[in-house]
């Protein structure tokens, strides 16, 4: 780690912390915040404007220095060493990252984090079980500094409020942070600001209308009906139905509210007449008409705020589906093989119970980006398997026809695969060669042998060399010949014996035809005629007892 001569809060701190990924912006960039969303993380570190501290916050901030100065005797007192504020950075995996710390020892093996006092978490730190809005931050500091644990503490400063826990690096949590800083960065670099609307807006209703007075004696006696209703219809008409930003739906949403109190009033002076007079039809004309205007307005746009709101949470859904599907393609391509799974991310699920567009579009990206890193992290094994495999069994390939199930084995159970595959084929060639060359080596010594037998005798009658390859290689011929196609014959597996071998292994030529005429009928693959490996033998033991009757037939003719 590289230690900074920064002050904390000081212009120069928050100058540098805008060209790094800090230890503070951890749980946003995870999107496990409670203060700060990962689409306005985003926002800020495209920007470069931080968001403005208020009175408030600033008060809030204050007093946090104040209970962290005050706790750190304490925490000394309590580790049994001197703790320093710091700012360190380190490039891990290529993302410059940073992190401040309340406390590092002279070691720079123990850190302390400070957080102040509130019940709620108080409660998760007296059962050791902090949540992920702060160990996001711990992660980042231990991977930063090196430090092998975190005193993690909320406090006011006093000692009755101070309370503490060790927190040590969890691997699978170490990952998912670079994993998700990796997936930010990029985010970060294609990031294209969105011109939306603030999250927290008033919605206006249409301008306000005139106090509504009418009086009556039996007849209308005063009112100025004509002029409201000119008024109130050419408001309510005016109402925007054209849904497409937040601004336009708060606004729909309050005029709404305005409709329903417009058709209130209505009914109230409309009651207000009648306790007046009996009969008045145009002023009752007037109010109905007015109050059916604005109650048909105000169906009309709570139909229409459902349905634009349901057709834009549709199309979030289907552009953060679109995505995930490009980015998966991406990473076939990366790993050459289209091995990835298809990832299934419950996109529905996570903007359920947001109400604007920003919030729902940051519950959607929050959920892409999760599912990104998690792309990315089966990517990355189904790469290293696969280059185990190029490595490690390379002219062998083969023998994994199965690759596309394997690759998604655990490293270590893919190599020991691996190996049992080689050494079961390189046992199988030992075998095969060992018995072929028993085999060329009993032909040779028969076809020497009847060569010798024949040198020797030449003018007695001449015997059937399948007499003489019996006598040379007995073992050979020990039993009949049987054709490999009987019908009582235990199943087999594929035929992978070519007649190029056979003729090969016999040192002669026969054909497909005389094999099938002995009872070995050939599977043919493209050109290829293929036999039985366990069938070579008989096909040995039928060829002599062929040549035996040919030989037999022709000494009958000699005689």
């Amino acid at each position: 780690m590289k230690t900074l001569d920064l002050v904390q809060g000081s212009p120069e701190w928050l100058a540098t912390r805008a060209k790094y990924f800090t230890a503070s912006e951890a749980a946003a960039m995870l999107g496990v915040s409670k203060y700060t969303t990962r689409t306005e993380l985003l926002r800020a570190k495209a920007s470069g404007v931080a968001e403005e501290v208020d009175a408030a916050k600033q008060r809030l901030f204050d007093a946090g220095h104040e209970a962290e100065a005050q706790a750190r005797p304490l925490i000394e007192e309590l580790i049994g060493e001197d703790l320093y504020p710091a700012t360190g950075v380190q490039e891990v995996e290529g993302l410059p990252l940073l992190a401040s710390f309340d406390g590092i020892t002279m070691l720079e093996d123990v850190i302390w984090e400070n957080k102040l006092w509130n019940e709620s978490l108080a409660a998760t730190v007296k059962a050791n079980d902090l949540e992920p809005h702060y160990w996001a931050q711990l992660e980042q500091q231990l991977l930063v500094s090196g430090a092998k644990r975190a005193y993690f503490t909320t406090s006011d400063g006093t000692e009755g409020k101070t309370l503490g826990c060790w927190y040590e690096s969890v691997p699978e949590r170490r990952d998912q942070l670079l994993a998700g800083w990796k997936q930010f960065a990029q985010d970060l670099a294609e990031y294209k600001p969105d011109a939306e609307q603030p999250a927290n807006l008033t919605g206006k209703a249409p301008e306000t209308l005139p106090a509504l007075r009418i009086e009556v004696t039996g007849m209308v006696t005063a009112s100025n009906l004509s002029e409201f209703k000119e008024t109130a219809l050419t408001a309510i008409r005016s109402v925007n139905r054209t849904l497409e930003t937040d601004q336009d739906f708060a606004d729909a949403e309050q005029s709404v509210k305005w409709c329903g109190e417009v058709e209130a009033r209505l009914a109230a002076a409309k009651e207000h007449a009648l306790s007046q007079t009996t009969s008045i039809d145009q002023l009752f004309k007037a109010i109905d008409d007015i109050s059916a205007e604005a109650r048909k307005v105000r169906l009309d746009l709570e139909k229409l705020v459902k349905q634009r709101k349901d057709a834009i949470r549709d199309s979030i859904i289907l552009d953060a589906k679109q995505q995930l599907t490009a980015h998966v393609v991406s990473l076939n391509a990366t790993i050459g093989k289209a091995y990835m799974p298809a990832m299934a991310g419950d996109f529905a699920g996570a903007i359920k119970g947001k109400r604007t567009l920003a919030s729902l579009r940051d519950a959607a990206g929050t959920e892409l980006a999760r599912l990104k890193v998690e792309a990315n992290a089966i990517a990355d094994k189904l790469a290293a398997n696969l280059k185990t495999l190029r490595t490690l069994a390379a002219g062998h390939l083969f023998l994994f026809a199965d690759e596309a199930l394997i690759v998604y084995k655990s490293p270590d159970d893919l190599a020991l695969l691996i190996k049992s595959r080689l050494d079961a084929h390189q046992q199988a060639e030992r075998e095969r060669e060992e018995r072929e060359r028993q085999q060329r080596e009993a032909m040779e010594a028969a076809t020497a042998a009847a060569a010798a037998a024949k040198a020797a005798q030449p003018a007695t009658p001449a015997v059937p060399a399948a007499s003489v390859l019996e006598e040379a290689a007995p073992d050979l011929f020990a039993q009949p010949p049987v054709a490999a196609n009987q019908e009582d014959a235990a199943p087999r597996g594929a035929p992978t014996l070519r007649l190029g071998m056979i003729n090969e292994r016999l040192g002669f030529s026969v054909s497909v035809q005389l094999l099938a005429s002995l009872g070995f009928a050939a599977t043919q693959e493209g050109a290829a005629r293929l036999f039985h490996e366990d069938d070579f033998i008989p096909i040995c033991r039928a060829l002599v007892a062929h040549i035996r009757t040919v030989a037999t037939g022709e000494q009958q003719k000699a005689a």
